[in-house]
């Protein structure tokens, strides 16, 4: 069926207040006169006006209101100012019968003088509305079905909340609405269109009936109650851009001939619905109740606009997104409108620029929750001394769904009118320019659009610019797809040196890569562009930086055994203590052994981590355990704690690295393997803000890395690295005493646990080794472990055994050279130190067997401790000496802890 404008409608004459309309269509190839019967109107009904204003025809009868102004106000003009208290209450808040008696409750309770209440529609009952407009406009006859469910909807809400004549008279408007509704829709269905002021007409509905039933409730109390149809007094004129600005002279006048006739001390106004300077019913447009709710409170000069909603205030940023996100006590006006513009679940954007005029201070509430005091938004508050109070950066928020353009090109730089005839094309395909930022070389210019507009906004750019393109003078129109903006707001950022730094680093130290840049002078904000897979990523690391909420690390545990179950544990024990005075919280999200591993995206239960791996855990999978760490997105950081002694594993960091995952680890691998894959790690971290701890690589817990760094860094210049880093080989040497042989004292140490099960791999050397690689390159010396010379305690005949048993069982028949050594230094006052020594001077290091007088530090040693000589320039009399325990679970697992909370200290945790 084609299609037929209400334009082209013709009307009957209207009498005693019937309207009746004659619809022609066409139908197949024969005209077909349908009559259709509004029937009996009430009051001043805005149907004729809205079928006058499509037909242009003078003999429609009806408008909004009779609005000849009478130049004699009866009663007085219209008290205004600080006795009056504007209330605004939304949807949600009205959504069923108990929330309207809650309503109800607030209003009477005010004790303001006088009140002004702005109400939406019920919950959903908009969305209802607009749905029975697309089925009328579809020809689809489950609209009228769709209609009654709306007539019941607030038939059954006023029957619980009403009684008497007040339930009588109100079901009576009631039905008359929806009698007038219904032929409304039934015109829209047989011309198959509705224009907007017949939708703005029907949608508005919603708000009428919410209004009456709340002013009959309020009026239940005995007080002084009446309601206002916002469409007799609120004029605002339609722009071009789908929006309206309110006509302030005309809604004067009108609101004081409205109150002359309706004077009362509570006022019930409807929100979201207002008329054209012409009496046409229309809306302020999606969400514009709380603008509605703002130019109430202008005109009658309110002392305050209290906002109710669902949430306890206006917050730092999405909830959602971020969980430790607080409520804002304060918002200056412009930092209200920054957040509002950028998405923040605050106020219709344009609510703030009505109240802003008369510095009517807009307070956002909970219904829900009337004890929390809500956000309050007003002019910037100022101490004593003229300063602004509160922290630069109130908070952040975020638009996702966006795509970069990018219009770049040499020929751009000093020609007048580019910019224009960007956004020119832009303009003429009615896209949305959210983001503009353009380089000082005017060499290109990138902005963001929502990504649902991004190809029409590309075509029109390439059909403007064919010719610069072809001939060069622009190099590409690129389209960046798949980006987030992330806005930091704070009026106080224009006073505070360092946010700028403070908020980069932010997103630096979570990896996080930015496409794009904007500030404006004033420095209300600050915005970037980001991917969209880092935007929540990016929202928690910034939040975290300025608002010291925890810093969360997603931690990945590879290799749970004696070290990292040790681990484990210890982190389970100090969670709670970490969370609460030091703002850290280490969310172990992953743990993973050779064959099984276990995943929790909330973090992993550390009571019973060893239970759940055994009942809860999957097939280890290096890849996929990688990616689960490194993709959690409510989470900024990762970091990969590897407690394993594995090559494999190790040869993984560099990956991590690049990929953004920080590495902690006391896996010697990585440190003294190839010296080309270890120069490209150092190199990778060096470049980038991941970060690569390995502390307990050379002294468990010791703090011999840090120490050397330390000399290094502040130009001291490293001459020599002595010491016995190996605690197995400590203890037998320091027990290596007496009549005692040296396979007893390595039986002994096999017992108590101080050896690996095969004793052999201490006794090579290899380990030792490890270490002194490790710190000659630390010093700047570029050794290799193959090129070291190590002296190995294994016998040669000894080293083929097949097994730890038979090494033990032939050990004892190899006691004479080593028990000979010992009594040559015992005569001389030495004794045997198994060491190794990093020369800077001469560029080598070695391994081996040595002797030392029974005065010298490394003599002075018991069981199983490491101690480590610093001879530098600045200690070159007297080494420096690092001494302790450096072997052992608890101590090497709490090395690697140490590290992790480096890491996080690192990374924005309090210090």
């Amino acid at each position: 069926m084609p299609v037929v404008s209400l334009a082209k409608v013709v009307t009957s004459p209207a009498v005693a207040g019937d309207l009746a309309v004659r619809v022609p269509f066409i139908y197949g190839k024969r005209l077909v006169s349908n009559r259709v019967s509004f029937g009996k109107l009430r009051r001043r009904s805005c149907i004729g006006q809205c079928v006058r204003s499509e037909l242009q025809s003078p003999r429609v009868l009806g408008s909004v209101t009779d609005l000849a102004l009478d130049n004699s106000v009866e009663n007085g003009h219209l008290p205004k100012g600080d006795s009056w208290a504007v209330h605004k209450f939304g949807g949600t808040c009205v959504g069923n019968s108990e929330r309207i008696k809650d309503v109800a409750d607030v209003v009477v309770k005010d004790d303001s003088e006088r009140k002004l209440v702005v109400v939406s529609a019920m919950s959903k009952v908009t969305d209802m509305m607009y749905d029975l407009i697309h089925r009328a406009e579809s020809r689809d006859d489950s609209y009228l079905s769709a209609l009654s469910g709306v007539l019941e909807k607030h038939r059954a809400t006023a029957v619980d909340l009403l009684d008497g004549d007040e339930l009588s008279s109100f079901l009576a408007r009631l039905n008359d609405d929806i009698n007038n509704l219904k032929a409304m829709l039934r015109a829209i269905y047989i011309a198959g269109h509705a224009t907007e002021s017949f939708s703005d007409f029907v949608v508005g509905h919603g708000e009428l009936w919410s209004a009456q039933m709340l002013a009959a409730v309020v009026r239940k109390s005995g007080l002084d109650c009446t309601w206002m149809d916002a469409r007799d007094v609120l004029v605002v004129i339609p722009t071009s851009s789908n929006q309206v600005d309110p006509d302030f002279v005309e809604s004067e006048k009108r609101l004081e001939k409205w109150f002359t006739q309706n004077s009362a001390k509570i006022i019930i106004a409807t929100g979201f619905i207002a008329s054209t300077p012409q009496n046409i019913p229309t809306t302020l447009k999606r969400d514009g109740s709380d603008f509605s709710a703002a130019i109430m409170s202008a005109l009658f000069r309110s002392h305050q606009l209290t906002i109710w909603t669902d949430v306890d205030g206006v917050y730092s940023a999405d909830p959602r997104k971020v969980s430790e996100a607080v409520v804002l006590k304060t918002l200056s006006y412009q930092e209200a409108w920054e957040m509002s513009y950028f998405g923040a679940n605050v106020l219709h954007p344009r609510t703030i620029i009505p109240v802003m005029k008369y510095d009517i201070p807009i307070v956002i509430r909970n219904i829900f929750n009337l004890s929390a005091p809500g956000t309050m938004i007003c002019r910037q508050i100022e101490d004593e001394d003229g300063y602004k109070l509160d922290a630069p950066v109130k908070g952040f928020a975020t638009i996702d769904n966006l795509a970069l353009v990018n219009v770049e090109g040499t020929g751009m730089a000093g020609v007048p009118g580019t910019a224009s005839a960007i956004f020119s094309a832009v303009k003429e395909v009615g896209a949305n320019v959210i983001m503009i930022s353009q380089a000082s070389s005017e060499h290109s210019v990138c902005f963001a659009v929502p990504e649902k507009e991004v190809k029409a906004v590309s075509e029109a750019l390439n059909s403007r610019f064919r010719q610069a393109l072809a001939g060069g003078r622009l190099s590409q129109i690129e389209i960046i797809p798949n980006c987030s903006i992330l806005a930091a707001v704070g009026q106080k950022m224009a006073s505070t040196p360092g946010v700028c730094a403070t908020f980069f680093n932010a997103l630096a130290k979570a990896n996080i890569n930015i496409r794009a840049i904007a500030q404006g002078c004033s420095e209300f904000n600050i915005t970037v562009v980001v991917k969209r897979e880092d935007c929540i990523r990016a929202l928690r690391a910034v939040h975290s930086r300025f608002y010291l909420s925890r810093t969360t690390l997603a931690v990945g545990i590879i290799g749970p055994g004696l070290i990292g179950g040790t681990l484990l544990d210890q982190i389970r024990d100090q969670a709670a203590v970490l969370k609460e005075e030091f703002k850290i919280d280490l969310r172990v999200i992953g743990i993973t052994g050779s064959s099984k591993m276990l995943m929790s995206e909330s973090g992993i239960d550390l009571s019973r981590w060893r239970e759940l791996m055994k009942e809860e855990g999957e097939k280890a999978d290096m890849e996929k355990f990688t990616q689960y760490v490194k993709g959690n997105h409510f989470i900024p950081n990762s970091v990969m704690v590897d407690c394993t002694a594995d090559a494999d594993i190790a040869s993984c960091y560099y990956d991590w690295l690049l990929r953004g995952i920080h590495v902690v680890t006391p896996n010697k691998k990585a440190n003294s393997g190839p010296l080309d894959q270890y120069l490209k790690i150092r190199d990778l971290q060096r470049k980038s803000y991941t970060h690569y701890f390995y502390e307990a690589t050379v002294g468990a817990g010791l703090p011999i890395i840090s120490t050397l760094r330390g000399l290094l860094e502040t130009g001291d210049k490293i001459l020599r690295i002595e010491g016995i880093f190996s605690g197995t080989l400590s203890y037998l040497f320091n027990n290596f005493v007496g009549t005692r042989s040296f396979s007893e004292v390595v039986a002994e140490a096999k017992q108590a646990g101080f050896t690996e099960p095969d004793p052999r791999d201490d006794l090579s050397g290899t380990d030792v080794a490890r270490k002194v690689t490790i710190l000659a390159r630390e010093s700047g010396l570029k050794l290799d472990l193959e090129g070291l010379p190590v002296q190995n305690l294994v016998p040669k005949p000894l080293q083929a055994c097949a097994s730890a048993e038979e090494f033990m069982e032939k050990l004892p028949q190899f006691d004479e050279e080593l028990s000979k050594q010992r009594e040559e230094a015992e005569a001389a006052g030495e004794v045997l130190r198994y060491v190794g020594v990093v020369d800077a001077v001469e560029k080598k290091g070695t391994v081996e067997l040595k002797r030392y007088k029974k005065d010298h530090p490394f003599a002075q040693l018991s069981g199983a401790d490491n101690i480590i000589a610093f001879t530098t320039k600045r200690y070159k009399e007297q080494p420096l000496i690092v001494r302790g325990p450096g072997a052992g679970a608890q101590v090497t697992a709490g090395g690697i802890f140490s590290d992790i909370l480096r890491l996080a200290f690192y990374l924005g945790a309090p210090s």
